[in-house]
């Protein structure tokens, strides 16, 4: 299993998305994300997102809360537990991201763009003032076969 931390950060009604499209043998290849990545040692969810969204973007940021925290299941990949935030506070300029393009997308186009299925779900989630949740996503191969939230399945 593996942790892993994923931040969408706002601007004027905007996420920055990164595109993947940079590195070999990419499960998130040609897919449109959030900022983040895996846990080092030690860290905490927190010192995490802090540390991908520096490295990723060159932002430090200033204000951000933790929303939920996801489980991706999958019939190909490994256990995955994504910790989810979302910031609307940032210093710094954006540099370029060695794992593909960084754009500023307004939020009612993001599910025009290439996402997974269950992506859609947690982003409707934090566009919404719900409480912290957790969501179970269960993937075969690409396509999502069961969504869990709360205990409660949903797909």
């Amino acid at each position: 299993m593996k942790n892993t931390t994923l931040c969408y950060i706002e601007r004027d009604g905007q996420y920055l998305m990164l595109h993947r499209t940079m590195k070999e043998n990419d499960l998130n290849h040609d897919k449109w994300i959030g900022i983040g990545g895996k846990f080092e040692d030690k860290e905490s969810p927190e010192d995490c997102v802090l540390r991908e969204t520096l490295e990723e973007t060159g932002l430090t940021l200033t204000s951000f809360q933790y929303r939920g925290i996801i489980t991706f299941v999958s019939d190909k990949w490994e256990t995955e537990y994504m910790h989810l935030f979302t910031a609307d506070g940032f210093e710094g300029e954006i540099t370029d991201c060695d794992e593909g393009e960084l754009e500023w997308i307004a939020k009612d186009k993001l599910l025009e763009l290439t996402l997974w299925e269950g992506d859609k779900i947690f982003l409707r989630l934090i566009d919404t003032p719900c409480p912290f949740f957790s969501l179970k996503l269960v993937y075969r191969g690409e396509e999502l076969a069961e969504a869990v939230l709360d205990g409660k399945k949903i797909v």
